[in-house]
């Protein structure tokens, strides 16, 4: 039985590849897809990954899966350090919402050590690449099982 797990991502983070590589790396945004693709297949769940440069669709995306029960991957982008409505509807979540990020936030300039997001998050993955994505991935399908 597969489960169902959105993968959101927030603003630039369609331009994966080219956008800063020596911060965001190499992979691709279809690179991304595709390894959370494989990796969630592996792990027994339905990966469907999005992103939006919209802070209104992310909100409505997470109010979508707080509405359905449905586990949540989120790379807020930009977001992660301003957003309340989207901190207010990750509050609203029923099921796991991991926080991740490609860079480690903390290593960066210091705007960017807040995220308004982590207080309502599960837990918060950052600093590994698109490992990232695989290691919340991974902490989803544990949740799921216990």
């Amino acid at each position: 039985m597969s489960r169902r797990v959105l993968v959101l991502n927030g603003p630039n983070l369609g331009r994966l590849g080219s956008r800063e590589p020596d911060v965001y790396g190499a992979t691709s945004y279809a690179g991304l897809v595709a390894e959370c693709a494989r990796l969630g297949k592996e792990l027994g769940l339905d990966t469907e990954v999005r992103e939006t440069n919209d802070e209104g669709e992310l909100v409505r995306w997470l109010h979508e899966a707080a509405d359905g029960a449905i586990p949540v991957v989120i790379n807020p982008g930009a977001f992660t350090h301003y957003s309340y409505a989207m901190r207010d509807a990750a509050a609203q979540r029923t099921a796991p919402l991991v926080e991740v990020h490609i860079s480690n936030p903390y290593a960066r300039e210091e705007f960017r050590h807040n995220s308004v997001l982590a207080a309502v998050a599960s837990g918060t993955v950052a600093g590994f690449g698109i490992g990232s994505y695989r290691l919340a991935l991974r902490a989803v399908a544990e949740e799921l099982t216990d």
